[in-house]
């Protein structure tokens, strides 16, 4: 089963995204993807260095699993 990633984004960090989403010619999510699949994201550590370089320690916020 893929792992799944969820972030949670600002207004500005969601304004951000959709202009250069609309910019590269496809929707929000491809360009996400596309963006975590450029960096060769393949652990939680990996993950967490992409958004720390990208939109820092508050951009990815992860919530235990019950």
């Amino acid at each position: 089963m893929p792992a799944i990633l969820t972030v949670r984004l600002t207004k500005g960090e969601q304004a951000v995204l959709a202009k250069r989403s609309k910019r590269a010619g496809m929707k929000k999510a491809t360009f996400a993807r596309r963006l975590i699949r450029e960096e060769g994201i393949v652990t939680g550590t990996d993950a967490l260095a992409w958004s720390e370089r990208r939109w820092g320690d508050q951009g990815l916020r992860s919530a235990p699993r019950k």
